[in-house]
């Protein structure tokens, strides 16, 4: 973000915590888990990945303490009771799952198969795979199960449906990155300039 936040980067940050919102509402509740299959996590991957790490991560924490604070963004839910909730510990990975979908992915050139397992390994990682290093140990002490267990309700489950999200993700990106990279949506290439043009008017 070049050491500055954009009035687009702002905006976008938002937009995109919004599709997120709008995404939670989708999902399967299991019968045997309290924690449902849900799109929401699909969100996240996108904004990642559309903005980058640093406005990634924006994105998320904007969404993640709104929620926090009680405004009902998952799922029409909000409040602490969600954060500490059985599905808290997932959530709480949302704004590292985007930075790091998101530093990995802007570097990732190409539009081809190798970059395409490139973005999907990056988002199947680090966009899925790294919500559970919290999710399941806290679904266990929220449950009072082993990580055996909790494994059994809170993982195993959901690694299937979260590779496609991540194949959705990767096939929505490489297309739309094409016309609309991240700092384009951000802005933050336009700003490096100005700052360029005014440090060197003042030299």
């Amino acid at each position: 973000m070049n050491g500055r936040f954009t009035v687009r980067g702002v905006v976008f940050s938002a937009i995109f915590a919004a599709i997120a919102v709008v995404l939670s509402f989708l999902q399967i509740n299991l019968g045997f888990s309290p924690v449902p299959i849900t799109l929401g996590n699909m969100g996240i991957m996108l904004m990642g990945a559309f903005l980058g790490g640093g406005y990634g991560f924006l994105s998320a924490l904007l969404l993640v303490v709104l929620g926090g604070l009680g405004l009902p963004l998952f799922d029409g839910q909000g409040g602490l009771g969600v954060l500490l909730g059985p599905s808290g510990g997932y959530v709480w990975m949302y704004p590292l799952d985007a930075l790091f979908v998101g530093l990995l992915v802007t570097r990732i050139k190409g539009n081809g198969w190798m970059a395409f397992i490139k973005i999907f390994l990056s988002i199947e990682i680090f966009g899925s795979l790294l919500c559970y290093v919290t999710g399941v140990p806290w679904l266990g002490h929220v449950l009072h199960v082993s990580l055996s267990k909790a494994m059994l309700l809170g993982f195993w489950p959901y690694l299937p449906g979260d590779a496609l999200k991540a194949l959705a993700t990767t096939a929505i990106i490489l297309p739309v990155r094409r016309i609309y990279p991240a700092w384009k949506l951000t802005g933050s290439r336009q700003s490096q300039v100005a700052m360029l043009n005014e440090d060197t008017m003042i030299s």
